[in-house]
């Protein structure tokens, strides 16, 4: 982890126990300690554990880099309890507006110091202990979701036969190294909306730049879950989001289409919404290839380096199929012979191609289950050779690459030196605007 990082981390933690310092000096004074150890932050909040009689190990878990943060307002509550202030309200400022209460607290209300005897006697309400209860769970399960694991679901078809739309799974975070929130100001249990109302679940009052800490790189065949690049701008609207790029429709309308440049001139209709790139879509895919790599597709064959790699299993590719004279096949007649057909609104595993041909994606050993049963004369690759320069990376008209025959690519590494070209150009722009512009706003920390 960089040093700047490291640094903006501890420049958060100390700046929460000591903006609050104005109010706690003059506390401090009424509970019989100079005002001057408010000011020293972490001593101030070793001298509240002293007065409060807390465990004092909670000060060493500031330095928790984050989790510290989490601390600090519970050691802030605490404080607040031993001048007679127990309300939920009163806890809930001293927590979240510590900087504004205190002072408030210290210079307006002049509370007296009761002591932590006072504070042993007092008992919650039933109702109370639920919501502190649940304010810990909260607490609790946002520090696992961000530094252990996570639980998601799967946005796609892309990842059929292996892994379905809407499964469950858990993702470790630990695995290429925890990376802290760049917006850490959101709601809990929440991605990019809100359930209910459909607004920001986050607030950009403060980012923060890329940390991820004790980072290790993906390796060739992990299924990884990331943040989809081009979700950082998108139409927030049922359909579209990252399923229906904003870019794609951009394309669209530089090509001449009439519906996509009515989507673009109705910004009522058709919100266009920057995220962070912590709140873009979380996609789940299988890494291919890794920095360094040339990657390179030849008739669905994935090439890394110029090897053939190992396709696999429960991968799907399409198959032109023929079929026997009198059959015709359906999604009920292909699964009772194993053969599973996934369907969507936009698309299906199963497309009827001419006559009696059909175009079916499916695994290897669907297509031997199919070739068994003796309803196809012909099974073979069914090649999207096609170039969709709208559709298809780098959306240019110089490469002619298509679904099925890609490439090759070299994949950025970092320290390495390319040279850009005309033919080139196209392919790395997006990538050297972007981190240009991510290095100018790290420069700004």
């Amino acid at each position: 982890m960089p040093l700047q990082h490291i640094f903006i981390v501890y420049l958060i933690s100390t700046l929460i126990v000591f903006l609050p310092s104005f109010g706690f000096a003059k506390l401090f004074e009424k509970a019989g300690l100079p005002a001057w150890k408010a000011y020293v932050p972490f001593y101030n909040t070793w001298m509240m554990q002293e007065l409060t009689k807390r465990p004092k190990h909670w000060v060493f878990w500031q330095f928790i880099p984050v989790v510290g943060w989490f601390i600090s307002p519970g050691i802030f509550i605490e404080f607040a309890k031993v001048f007679g202030k127990f309300s939920l309200g009163q806890h809930t400022l001293a927590s979240i507006f510590a900087p504004f209460y205190f002072p408030y607290l210290a210079y307006k209300e002049k509370p007296a110091y009761i002591g932590p005897a006072a504070v042993l006697k007092y008992r919650k309400k039933g109702w109370r202990e639920w919501v502190d209860a649940a304010i810990f769970a909260v607490v609790a399960a946002t520090l696992i979701r961000t530094f252990v694991f996570e639980a998601y679901t799967i946005p796609s078809g892309s990842m059929e036969k292996t892994l379905l739309i809407k499964d469950f799974l858990f993702v470790s975070k630990l695995s290429y190294g925890p990376r802290i929130p760049n917006t850490p100001l959101s709601f809990p249990f929440v991605h990019n909306y809100m359930p209910i109302g459909n607004g920001k679940s986050y607030s950009t009052l403060i980012e923060l730049p890329y940390i991820r800490w004790f980072a290790s790189s993906p390796k060739r065949g992990d299924v990884v879950v990331f943040n989809f690049p081009a979700g950082d701008t998108v139409i927030h609207k049922d359909k579209f989001e990252s399923a229906n790029p904003y870019y794609d429709i951009k394309r669209m309308a530089a090509a001449g289409s009439i519906e996509a440049k009515e989507i673009l001139s109705d910004p009522g209709n058709y919100p266009v919404v920057v995220h962070p790139v912590d709140k873009t879509d979380n996609y789940i895919k299988r890494c291919v290839g890794i920095a360094g790599d040339t990657l390179e597709v030849r008739d669905q064959k994935v090439f890394i380096n110029g090897q053939e790699q190992a396709t696999p299993p429960h991968s799907e590719r399409n198959y032109e199929v023929e079929t026997n004279p009198g059959y015709v096949l359906t999604k009920e007649g292909l699964s009772d012979i194993g053969v599973k057909i996934y369907e969507t609104d936009e698309s299906s595993d199963l497309v009827p191609f001419t006559g009696n041909r059909y175009v079916i994606n499916m695994t290897a050993d669907e297509k031997v289950k199919l070739e068994k049963s003796g309803w196809a004369k012909s099974i073979k690759y069914y090649y999207q050779n096609t170039p969709e320069p709208i559709k298809i990376f780098p959306y240019d008209t110089l490469h002619k690459w298509s679904a099925d025959n890609y490439g090759p690519i070299w994949i950025p590494k970092k320290d390495a030196v390319l040279t850009l070209t005309p033919e080139n150009y196209s392919v790395y722009q997006r990538t050297i605007r972007f981190l240009g512009e991510e290095r100018f706003r790290n420069e700004r920390w």
